[in-house]
């Protein structure tokens, strides 16, 4: 059942993307945590996990009863709205005509950014989402279903929100960062492999091992290795955050200088992966 939902879901969302009509759930639990912190901020550990408990004991007690529905069209299509793969594609499909949307998809400084800044935060973003918005979610999904689904998203939503490492949430958001590695170090993984495997350059595996242990993430630096070794670019290096200048390692042994063309060969990922993607779900539908 579990892999006809997720067949559903990533169908839907590669056609209709979000639906404007009504507020999206992840919205929602951004609207819970913003209203948590107004009420019951403090800086320490303990107020950030009541933070986590919260909202995860919210979104199951609203999914659990939903998942029970005996419908797996109406199931695909709530599920869609966890999966964010047309979005991000069109977002980041977006910065080769307006280069200054980027500030939207990024938390970087983007201000003073060159043009091959830009377009290398573009497939940054892209391939680290890949992860997030896309393998992450269906992964969840077929595991544990609709509800495994919803609680993985509240998670990377409080990781989104307030696990940064500053001065403000470096206690109050440690709870939800902590979980939010847990919760994408195998998507992280898989997201990697895909990348590589579907780019024809899995000679590249081990690079993407020891380039992706680089980054001060357990699991970001994965996606971004692999996208890196497989298109012949260097990514990372220099980055500026909330006005500081961040020394970040490079990622991947090519060119620095990134164009547009790189950002459409990265998006050039997506037909194949929409295609590997429906074929497994699929296959597991029938079998």
């Amino acid at each position: 059942m579990f892999f006809s939902i997720a067949l559903i879901a990533y169908i839907t969302d590669r056609i209709f993307g979000e639906f404007p009509f009504i507020r999206h759930p992840v919205v929602l639990m951004g609207d819970f945590i913003t209203a948590f912190e107004k009420r019951f901020y403090h800086d320490s550990i303990l107020r950030g996990f009541w933070l986590v408990f919260w909202l995860l004991a919210t979104v199951l007690a609203l999914v659990y009863p939903i998942s029970m529905i005996d419908n797996v069209w109406i199931l695909g299509v709530i599920a869609s709205t966890g999966i964010a793969g047309k979005m991000l594609y069109m977002s980041v499909q977006g910065v080769l005509s307006d280069p200054s949307s980027i500030r939207y998809l990024v938390s970087r400084d983007t201000e003073n950014l060159s043009e091959s800044d830009i377009n290398k935060a573009a497939i940054e973003t892209y391939a680290e989402n890949l992860s997030d918005g896309v393998i992450a979610p269906l992964f969840y999904l077929l595991v544990f279903g609709l509800v495994g689904l919803f609680l993985y998203k509240a998670v990377n939503t409080l990781d989104s929100m307030v696990g940064y490492r500053s001065e403000k949430y470096e206690k109050f958001g440690k709870v939800a960062a902590r979980l939010d590695d847990i919760v994408n170090y195998i998507p992280s993984r898989i997201t990697a492999v895909l990348i590589v495997t579907l780019f024809g350059k899995l000679t590249h595996l081990r690079q993407t091992w020891r380039y992706g242990a680089l980054h001060e993430s357990p699991n970001a630096g994965y996606p971004i290795a692999a996208m890196a070794l497989s298109l012949g670019l260097s990514l990372g290096g220099a980055t500026s955050y909330f006005g500081k200048m961040k020394e970040k390692p490079y990622f991947g042994e090519g060119k620095r200088e990134i164009t547009a063309v790189d950002v459409q060969r990265a998006l050039a990922l997506q037909w194949k992966l929409d295609t590997l993607v429906i074929i497994v779900l699929a296959a597991g539908v029938i079998v």
